[in-house]
């Protein structure tokens, strides 16, 4: 009894310890193997801004338009584009409080005056013209607050898991072959157990 009870507390030790193989840490990583000369596509990308090129960040989303009297009476929002993605024009907004009360209106891109410090003004947008043009109107309604949060989140979640990938398969690997290990250790101590309560008594 005592041979027997020796036996299967040794096996019960040995399943126990199982899950601490799984969670050993992985082995560190060989150096990485000199990757291959990446072959840049001719006509696709920009090196950098040049001297005629804009940012719309700079100069068109969010710019202050000034009107005739030199005073800021409204901001850019968004580029209305062509099918063939040319630049035709700017949606404004104008009035209102943090977006409460706004109007938006549609500005063909010709009439902004670009200055030298990169000002832009419209002098034919006096109060009495924005008064009486009825506001833009979109085809299409703009996309809400939560479908923006939603694409956001897929687009860091798809970034992560491209980046995070190589190290969750290592993990996965060593998880496996830990468990493995684990598994053929407590087998052969179950086995043990087994023959000392077979063998006859003396």
């Amino acid at each position: 009894m005592r041979r027997l009870t020796l036996a299967l507390a040794a096996a019960t030790a040995i399943a126990v310890a199982a899950p601490a193989f799984a969670q050993q840490p992985a082995p560190s990583t060989a150096p990485a193997a000199p990757t291959a000369e990446v072959q840049i596509p001719r006509g696709v990308f920009f090196r950098g801004q040049t001297e005629g090129q804009i940012l719309s960040s700079d100069n068109l989303i969010g710019a202050k338009i000034y009107g005739p009297d030199d005073k800021i009476i409204a901001d850019i929002e968004e580029l209305i584009l062509t099918s063939d993605l040319r630049v035709e024009g700017v949606v404004i907004g104008t009035g209102g409080f943090l977006g409460a009360g706004e109007k938006r209106l549609g500005l063909r891109f010709s009439s902004l005056r670009f200055g030298p410090d990169g000002k832009v003004t419209v002098p034919e947008l006096t109060k009495e013209v924005i008064a009486a043009l009825p506001a833009y109107e979109r085809r299409k309604p703009a996309k809400t607050l939560l479908e923006r949060a939603t694409e956001k989140a897929r687009e860091i979640t798809d970034r992560s898991m491209e980046t995070a990938k190589p190290t969750i398969d290592q993990a996965s690997e060593t998880a496996k072959e830990a468990y493995e290990k684990a598994k053929e250790a407590t087998k052969e101590a179950y086995d043990k157990a087994k023959e000392a309560v077979q063998q006859p008594k003396q």
